[in-house]
């Protein structure tokens, strides 16, 4: 058997699944608890996520197919589990599933229960339990419903021929739908007229309003998830985000799900693609080229600046421009690997880049950094700073010096005539400004429901409060108010680790049907560096090899190792004189902690594989 074949069934290591808990209960399920004995008979996925996270986002849409293909053999069950503070608000998971379109149970686990009785280390992971109730496979990150498509077919052809196979409705109870003018709108913008545009996230449309923010003149969009150009009513969009006021008059839309930038024109009322192909860049597609052409990953944000569209590639931690002239896009900074760390735009690391605003004078490209919980920016040389944010997982609400002042999770950000910046600081629920001239943070106004963006309207700031459903408008100046200091650091449990050397091994098994890429030299790459660089006296840097060992510094306690491993594959065809290949890539941010007796090897799976394909990969389940 060659290292690319699937073990066979009958060599499964046959784990026995915990059972599912969560305090916050369950969702989308007519208020009914499940637990795994009333699943018997069904193949499970459960799906780790959180709502912050765009890699979860992903596998949301990848899940759709394999949901509606095997939807009377499967059932996915998400498991929400938070990282930050907010997330563990239980109406906040609720919006969540609602805004982006979750058609499956929801179970929340805002204490990490199950997270932690399945082992798993990273969002997204998901698991496959089979109809006989044991863990099956493992997989972390996103790109992997392929495979779980595979194994599905293979475990219904297995246990139907057992007759442990139980066919049917699944568990799913669709919510009521609410009568609200806008459902968890995301951008705004002031057109020319006076009236407001508003990107309507969940209902898949735009929404113009009159001047009072709240009338509705007209919708643009059909209304359902889809890519399709032409006139209001025929125009579809899939999730919308950011917009942005075009020389013209036209505006540019973040059409986030649909990986595409698309131009509406008020005047005609249609609706043209810009850039785009409608599927989601993998790493090995092209950075460059005929805007048509290029794929996209979740854009989220955009702004005019410079003579070019500048958009928030959330979806790979980077920032991308098109450029009208020749109607082509490019990457403008970011090397795709997630984190914080300033520089020259090609070096810079960013956390899905979710809000951009164009500094007053014009000489700044502002920017809501919003998984490091950060306000940066981008000079005119295209070198990147930070103003507030210290990275991964350090965030709360605290104002005072930008380098002591805490953000959490900041989705936009909006500049201000003095040439200081509005934040919409999404999980706190407030509107927080920084001022350059002084490097203060103060708060602006609180209990605002998860405000996603503001936009400047005469001497107001109307802010987008998504969970809430409407803009807000609000007076500036504002006097700041009072807000008793919260810090915060993430849930998520520390991997303890003994000081000194401490092997890390990426285990990496190509997909069934397909072997490593040796034909011009090595396939694989391994990244590795840490916050703070002192926790790594060596082993840091690039290389070949997907073991390495690194040597942790006794004098640093605790901090996040960031390992970024990417390995290439070809279907394994010796008939085929030119295989299609596939390029596999993940980054994990695993916070450790040192201590005396903890682990000295740190395995990380690159690829889903069987839960018997590597015993040391194997679910690591009670």
């Amino acid at each position: 058997m060659t290292e690319s074949s699937p073990a066979p069934a009958s060599r499964r290591v046959r784990v026995r699944a915990p059972e599912l808990m969560g305090k916050g209960g369950w969702l989308n399920t007519g208020e009914r608890s499940y637990g795994l004995a009333d699943l018997r008979g069904r193949i499970v996925v459960l799906d780790f996520w959180t709502f912050c996270c765009i890699n979860c986002l992903h596998v949301l849409d990848e899940l759709r197919e394999l949901e509606e293909k095997h939807r009377d053999t499967v059932v996915v069950i998400g498991v929400h589990s938070p990282k930050f503070v907010h997330e563990a608000e239980h109406q906040a998971v609720v919006d969540a599933v609602e805004r982006y379109g979750v058609e499956h149970p929801v179970l929340d686990d805002p204490e990490l229960a199950t997270w932690k009785q399945y082992a798993v280390r990273a969002w997204p992971t998901l698991v496959v339990i089979d109809p006989e109730g044991y863990v099956v496979a493992q997989h972390a990150g996103e790109g992997h419903v392929h495979a779980i498509e595979r194994l599905v077919t293979e475990l219904e052809a297995e246990h139907e021929a057992k007759g442990t196979l139980r066919r049917g409705d699944g568990p799913y109870v669709a919510p009521e739908p609410e009568p609200t003018a806008l459902r968890f709108p995301g951008k705004a913008l002031l057109l020319p007229s006076g009236n407001f545009l508003v990107s309507d996230t969940t209902r898949h449309q735009l929404v113009e309003l009159e001047a009072d923010g709240e009338t509705v003149v007209r919708r643009i969009g059909q209304g359902g998830r889809g890519l399709t150009d032409g006139t209001s009513e025929r125009s579809r969009f899939n999730e919308p985000q950011g917009l942005a006021l075009l020389p013209d008059g036209s505006v540019v839309v973040a059409d986030t799900v649909n990986h595409a930038i698309r131009r509406f024109d008020p005047e005609s009322g249609r609706t043209t693609t810009l850039a785009g192909t409608g599927s989601q860049w993998m790493q090995g597609d092209a950075v460059s080229g005929p805007a048509r052409e290029v794929d996209l990953s979740s854009p989220w944000d955009v702004a005019w600046w410079r003579g070019k569209v500048w958009i928030a590639m959330a979806g790979i931690h980077q920032l991308w421009a098109y450029d009208p002239a020749d109607a082509t896009v490019s990457v403008t900074a970011g090397t795709s690997n997630e984190g914080l760390v300033d520089g020259p735009g090609a070096e810079a690391w960013f956390a899905q880049p979710s809000g951009l605003a164009v500094s007053a004078d014009g000489e700044r490209l502002w920017l809501a950094d919003s998984e490091t919980s950060a306000l940066r920016w981008v000079d005119r040389d295209g070198v990147v700073h930070t103003a507030v944010g210290t990275g991964l997982f350090d965030f709360g609400h605290r104002d005072g010096a930008a380098e002591q002042a805490l953000l959490q999770h900041p989705l936009g950000v909006t500049a201000l005539p003095d040439g200081s910046v509005a934040i919409s600081d999404t999980y706190n629920h407030a509107l927080r400004r920084y001022d350059p001239a002084t490097g203060e943070v103060t708060t602006l106004a609180t209990d605002l429901r998860e405000p996603s963006d503001a936009v400047l309207a005469g001497d107001d700031i109307v802010v987008v409060e998504s969970a809430r459903h409407r803009l807000t408008r609000l007076r500036l100046p504002e006097e700041a108010v009072q807000v008793e200091s919260v810090t915060h650091r993430t849930q998520r449990a520390a991997t303890e680790v003994a000081p000194g050397k401490l092997r890390l091994d990426v285990i990496f098994h190509a997909p069934a049907g397909q072997k490593l890429d040796t034909r011009y030299g090595p396939s694989t790459r391994l990244l590795v560096s840490a916050t703070p660089p002192e926790l790594l006296l060596a082993g840091e840097g690039a290389g070949t090899d997907l073991s390495r060992t690194l040597e942790l510094g006794p004098s640093v306690p605790e901090g996040v190792l960031h390992v970024s491993a990417m390995a290439a594959s070809c279907d394994d065809d010796p008939f085929n004189e030119y295989p299609a290949c596939h390029v596999h890539q993940q980054d994990w941010g695993v916070p450790v902690r040192l201590t005396e007796g903890g682990a000295d090897r740190l395995p990380l799976v690159l690829a889903g594989m069987d839960a018997g394909t590597d015993e040391g990969a194997a679910p690591q389940v009670p």
